[in-house]
């Protein structure tokens, strides 16, 4: 087994994989940083562009000291060493680079895994809406797929006229006991993606109502698209 290869094992938690004293050290640092849940929170846009900023800096700052701070000719033995310590020390930080990227990667994996629901089974729902006496025309259909953030609902509906000015759509979800829940409102139907912080299963009823400006926040009761949600198979 090559050092890089004994390095990787106990990174991995392979207990059998012996070291000596100097890369012990350095590898039970890398694996504290590895366990902190800190190293795993996910970064902000620039990131990659600053570590390149500051790797660069850090290259430029290295070469201008060792130009400056250079070992006289008559000190092979330590210039060796230093040498050797340099390369070892780089060579730590790209195993531990590699070994992060490894974990982050089935880190992600298994939050999919994890997110999706039974298996590897996105969780979703769907329902197919009618139209009532007030929009006896209109009809349409739901789509839900749970998500991190909660229920993502897309509708798409026709026979609905669009409404401006004051006046607007307003769907809701509702439960056996007529508990309602707002997912969301709109002007007209046919591409709208709504929210829910409920889950169909327990709020199985989608009702989409006509709603106006400074009516409060209760729902008008006036419902022109209605449906039941069902588990896809």
């Amino acid at each position: 087994m090559s050092d890089e290869d004994r390095i990787v094992a106990y990174l991995a938690g392979d207990a059998s994989v012996s070291l000596d004293p100097a890369e012990l050290a350095e590898m039970d640092k890398i694996r504290i940083a590895l366990a902190d849940g800190a190293t795993w929170v996910e970064p902000d846009a620039s990131l990659e562009r600053r570590i390149t900023e500051a790797v660069a800096a850090e290259v430029a700052s290295t070469r201008s000291r060792a130009a400056e701070t250079s070992t006289p000719l008559s000190q092979p033995a330590t210039v060796t060493h230093i040498a050797h310590r340099r390369s070892r020390r780089m060579r730590y930080s790209i195993i531990g680079i590699a070994a992060a990227v490894v974990l982050a990667v089935g880190l992600a994996v298994g939050l999919a895994v994890g997110l999706s629901g039974e298996g590897s089974r996105t969780v979703a729902y769907s329902a197919s809406l009618a139209g009532t006496r007030l929009e006896p025309s209109a009809s349409g259909s739901a789509q839900l797929t749970r998500t991190q953030s909660g229920w993502r609902i897309h509708v798409k509906a026709t026979g609905l006229p669009r409404r401006d000015n004051g006046e607007y759509y307003e769907a809701w979800l509702k439960n056996s006991a007529g508990i309602i829940v707002p997912i969301g409102t709109f002007n007209e139907g046919a591409d709208v993606t709504l929210w829910s912080g409920v889950p169909p299963s327990s709020f199985p009823t989608l009702t989409v109502t006509r709603q106006t400006v400074g009516g409060g926040p209760a729902s008008s009761g006036q419902v022109v698209l209605v449906g039941t949600t069902q588990p896809d198979d």
